[in-house]
């Protein structure tokens, strides 16, 4: 089974999470998000909710909306840097048989994978595979919580703003996290265009429901952006036939 390292990543539950995205907006407002997710009496206070985030604990929407953009404000925020948990697991899904995967394989995408989330905690690539690693080694119950995790960032993207017009995009904390959203759709895009210092344009091969293409504000990206620095987009990739599950 081949490959594909471009073109976009193909999400192991698309069809399930396409129909689940919530219709309610929520934009980011930073002010009230610093506010909430330090202050220590808060539902929200920030060490508290990623420790429950990373023991696959049950979350609800306005709590997935704290720890995505909250995220922007921790110090292990650095989307400028170059993550190399991401280029192993890259090399290691190049390599095993998706169908047929070796336990050493898993093992170490496994592994790899919880590197990569060190630097991006909320990658929607990321919380895939690993459903998919944990479901090929049986624990179910991880494979679940790793299913509802990647459902809770995608649709808190999908509340932040309608996506359809430039003064409504919406939010992403990561470049990578746009086109894994479109491709949760199973839809093809072309090349992103920078609209403004803060906001781009993600065309579509092909309209769906006669939309074009959505627009992305990444202002958060570039908050600390080295001096001089050039910024170089990864790739995305998809898996071949990665059939999506359904949970009861």
């Amino acid at each position: 089974m081949k490959f594909i390292t471009h073109i976009r990543c193909m999400l192991l539950v698309a069809m399930l999470l396409c129909c689940n995205y919530s219709a309610q907006s929520q934009t980011p407002n930073n002010d009230l998000l610093f506010e909430a997710i330090n202050n220590n009496a808060s539902p929200y206070y920030y060490p508290n909710l990623m420790m429950r985030y990373q023991a696959g604990e049950e979350l609800t929407a306005d709590e997935y909306h704290h720890l995505y953009y909250g995220f922007a404000f921790q110090q292990a925020y650095r989307p400028l840097q170059e993550n190399r948990g991401m280029t192993q697991v890259q090399n290691i899904m190049s390599r095993l048989s998706i169908d047929t995967p070796s336990v050493m394989d898993i093992d170490q995408l496994i592994a790899a994978c919880s590197e990569a989330m060190e630097m991006d905690p909320f990658s929607p690539k990321l919380l895939n595979i690993m459903a998919y690693a944990y479901g090929t080694a049986g624990d179910k119950k991880r494979e679940k919580a790793y299913v509802a995790h990647l459902n809770g960032i995608l649709n808190c993207i999908a509340q932040s703003g309608t996506g359809l017009k430039e003064r409504e995009p919406m939010h992403i904390i990561m470049f990578s996290h746009a086109l894994d959203y479109i491709a949760a759709k199973d839809w093809n895009y072309r090349k992103a265009r920078i609209i403004s210092r803060t906001v781009e344009y993600v065309p579509f091969e092909r309209s769906h429901n006669r939309i074009k293409g959505y627009y992305f504000d990444y202002s958060r990206i570039y908050w600390n952006k080295p001096e001089g620095y050039t910024f170089k987009r990864d790739r995305t990739w998809q898996i071949n036939n990665m059939k999506p599950r359904e949970y009861k």
